[in-house]
């Protein structure tokens, strides 16, 4: 599912006002990731302004299914590490909720030179599990999700 079909699911499917559950989901998902470190700054994604509360959505589908969407912008267009930074969203989310929503990441259309292509990746389980094997990449992320290493 593409960027815009899946707002447009996430619009149709939304009530008018998010329960009380998804709320609390909502804002426990924008805790969790504001914490990440950047993987090239000692910054929190929150203070770069990488992630936002806006950036957050949760919702019910039809089905009963939650959906968590969270889009994040890179500090620059051309940002190398952007995928590094929606693996460490997903890694973290994945360790530290306990309600396992479905959860979709996307990069801000327009912020970044192959925003499409990292969407995919970031998005795919098969990829994310490869990505995940490497060792190199699991200090990284380790690294980027561990409120502990911040300087």
């Amino acid at each position: 599912m593409d960027h815009q079909n899946f707002d447009k699911a996430l619009e149709e499917n939304q009530p008018d006002t998010l329960d009380s559950e998804l709320k609390v989901l909502q804002e426990t998902i924008y805790d969790l990731i504001s914490e990440i470190r950047d993987p090239e700054k000692a910054a929190s994604l929150e203070d770069l302004n990488v992630v936002s509360e806006e950036g957050v959505k949760v919702k019910r589908l039809m089905t009963g299914q939650v959906l968590a969407s969270i889009e994040f912008v890179p500090t620059v267009p051309h940002c190398t590490l952007a995928s590094i930074i929606g693996l460490s969203i997903r890694s973290k989310l994945d360790h530290c909720l306990p309600q396992k929503p479905k959860i979709d990441i996307f990069i801000k259309k327009g912020t970044h030179d192959t925003a499409d292509e990292i969407n995919k990746q970031i998005n795919d389980k098969e990829r994310i599990s490869a990505a995940m094997e490497n060792p190199n990449l699991q200090k990284l992320v380790a690294s980027c999700t561990d409120p502990e290493s911040m300087e």
